[in-house]
């Protein structure tokens, strides 16, 4: 399908891996321009240099720290020279956080949780608002979490920043409806991340089989999913990259769970 990004202009805060880089390269195959942003130069690099050979026909790599108002402004300001101050589609994918048990916790850690979960996207989108008001038609897709509906007591901290990720994402749906600007939040279930095969690996699990990573995942925290396996980040590439394209017409503050089945709606 034709999603309608030729010549289109796109960051992915977070695109240069797991989820947000499978969404940049879904991006670059239908023919926008994407930008991908984050901290590390040489992964951010590679990451470019795939996009461009899919055939995103300006593919960047812009270094910034989302903890960082001043990087982050940047960054977009980079943008809005390049193409001609207009941006169609920001995608935020950023939000790490410590696991632990609630008393285990730190101030320090929750902190850490709501900046780079939530005030990193607060800044992105902050940011880049004069970019994709100018633009013709604009897309926001925020990447939060099912376990804002399937509790762990093991991740306290960075469900609640998520938690705080969808509520931030439908005040923006209800603010930028006026400008036919659409908002929207994808939840990944279990994905087969750097950070989750690196947990399967830490308890004796082969994080890189999928079926043997959603067994480990249902007997540390209970929380299988209904197909018996872990997804993989090119199964969210496709959802987050429509909820980013002109074929998302009339979608906006939805929350779509793409978590291979589950017991919650």
């Amino acid at each position: 399908m034709d999603l309608g990004f030729g010549g289109a202009a796109a960051a992915v805060v977070g695109g240069g891996r797991g989820m947000g880089f499978a969404t940049a390269q879904c991006l670059a195959d239908d023919g926008a321009r994407v930008a991908v942003i984050g901290r590390s130069k040489d992964v951010l690099e590679t990451a470019a240099s795939d996009l461009a050979r899919r055939g995103s026909p300006d593919a960047i790599a812009i270094v910034a720290d989302t903890g960082d108002a001043e990087q982050v402004e940047r960054a977009f300001a980079e943008i809005g020279e390049r193409w001609d101050g207009e941006l169609n589609v920001l995608i935020n994918t950023v939000g790490p956080g410590a696991a632990g048990d609630f008393e285990e916790l730190t101030d320090g850690q929750w902190q850490e949780a709501f900046d780079a979960g939530v005030m990193g996207m607060v800044r992105c989108v902050r940011a880049a608002l004069p970019l994709l008001r100018k633009a013709e038609w604009a897309r926001i897709v925020n990447f939060s979490a099912h376990s804002t509906q399937r509790q762990s007591t093991r991740l306290p901290a960075y469900t609640a920043a998520k938690a705080a990720v969808n509520s931030v994402s439908k005040n923006l749906s209800l603010l930028l409806a006026k400008d036919e600007i659409m908002v929207n939040v994808v939840s990944p279930g279990s994905i087969s991340s750097e950070a989750l095969v690196g947990w399967a690996e830490s308890v004796g699990v082969d994080g890189s089989d999928p079926y043997q990573l959603m067994a480990a995942i249902d007997e540390h925290f209970g929380h299988p999913a209904h197909l018996p396996r872990a997804g993989l980040p090119s199964e969210i590439g496709p959802v987050a990259a429509f909820l980013a394209s002109r074929r998302n017409s009339y979608m906006t503050g939805a929350n779509i769970n793409v978590d291979g089945g589950s017991d919650f709606t």
